[in-house]
């Protein structure tokens, strides 16, 4: 995921020695591999079921993990994600005695919902079994987008739980402004892979119609997809789907509007990145989307699967350019403030600080190591 290779930089950046252990459809490694000075990670091949269930299961993980810990006896046991079969080997870990954060994207089958009856039924029965017996054994609960506080009551988990969001570098989006002015087409994007519970349907089924009344709209998707995937067959000949984008802050910089349609959200890195980037941004109200943006301020907010509304939006931006450029203004200076790098470190070094008074182990209590000191000792997550 996303948000692990993010805060594993973070917290290398920071002075720490980072193991990670994950999960890979295609990878698998007997030993560690080293990324950089102070990350390795360890590939744990698994067996992914397709859209709508989107998840991957890993015979044997929860042992990988428990034999690295065993081996490198870290001083912080982070596990990154409820209800992704990774999560599942908190279980062993805390029954065992050790104490493990948990970073929570969105409680799936809580507040979080994947598209289709079926799959609703099971990840409600899975959360509310198997994923509140993991939130109630961890140590502290980080969430990465605030919940609502009478669930986290109810759950017995409130007092345990804070809100730290992933965040971004802004610098690479710092010149998107004076590029986006020299594109003579009003261009039109999404950024993330093409899953049911994307909403893609949406966003294409609104904004494909407004090409007959705006000949000057570009509409660009970008993240991989089959060549038979339906919704590329179907807008083939008015989309420019671009498969996987090496380049984002590029693609962003020549965005005029950004929209992610999801009809379920965590904490998006795709419109961090589109907000960071000053593009104007319109995003269905759920999820971290709300903690994103402020409506009507740093972008635009509609009902998840509301394709008029949607397109009402861009209809609008489409015309107001000066409208446009306030919101991206807005949207870049909403993420510098709250979610820069620098912010959330302060946020991460505070929490590994209040964690390490609160275990009472004086061999987790060495002193902060800093990236500038190299005689500091290393304190390993």
């Amino acid at each position: 995921m996303v948000s692990t290779v993010k805060l594993s930089r973070l917290w290398e950046s920071l002075g720490y020695q980072v193991d990670i252990v994950c999960m890979h459809t295609t990878e698998n490694s007997e030993k560690p591999v080293k990324l950089s000075e102070r990350r390795t990670i360890q590939f744990k091949r698994d067996f992914f079921l397709s859209d709508p269930w989107n998840y991957g299961i890993s015979w044997g993980f929860s042992k990988l993990v428990r034999k690295r810990v065993r081996e490198e006896k870290p001083d912080f046991i982070v596990v990154n994600k409820l209800l992704f079969w990774t999560s599942l080997s908190l279980i062993p870990l805390a029954l065992s005695g050790k104490k493990v954060i948990l970073l929570v994207d969105a409680l799936v089958g809580m507040t979080w919902w994947p598209r289709g009856r079926l799959p609703q039924v099971c990840a409600a029965i899975y959360a509310w079994t198997i994923g509140w017996i993991i939130l109630l054994l961890a140590s502290q609960v980080i969430f990465f987008h605030p919940q609502p506080p009478k669930l986290l009551r109810f759950l017995g988990i409130s007092k345990k739980s804070k809100v730290i969001p992933t965040g971004i570098d802004a610098d690479p989006f710092n010149d998107a402004e004076k590029i986006r002015e020299r594109e003579s087409s009003i261009n039109v994007t999404y950024v993330g892979r093409l899953e049911s519970i994307k909403g893609v349907d949406d966003f294409l089924a609104a904004i494909v119609p407004l090409k007959k009344k705006f000949p000057q709209l570009t509409i660009q998707v970008a993240g991989w997809a089959k060549p038979d995937h339906p919704l590329v067959l179907q807008y083939k000949h008015d989309v420019d789907f671009m498969g996987h984008c090496g380049d984002v802050a590029t693609l962003l910089a020549k965005t005029h509007i950004f929209v992610l349609p999801s009809h379920s959200e965590g904490l998006s890195n795709a419109l961090m990145e589109a907000m960071a980037s000053a593009c104007a941004c319109i995003a269905s109200e759920v999820g971290g989307n709300r903690y994103l943006i402020q409506n009507g301020v740093s972008g635009f907010l509609y009902p998840a699967g509301d394709r008029a509304a949607l397109a009402s939006h861009v209809y609008r931006l489409i015309e107001d350019a000066t409208k446009r450029r306030m919101l991206g203004t807005e949207a870049r200076q909403r993420i510098i403030e709250r979610f820069d790098w620098k912010v959330v470190g302060k946020m991460y070094q505070e929490l590994f600080d209040t964690f390490t008074i609160r275990s009472g182990d004086s061999a987790i209590s060495a002193r902060v190591p800093s990236a500038a000191n190299a005689d500091s000792p290393l304190r390993k997550i």
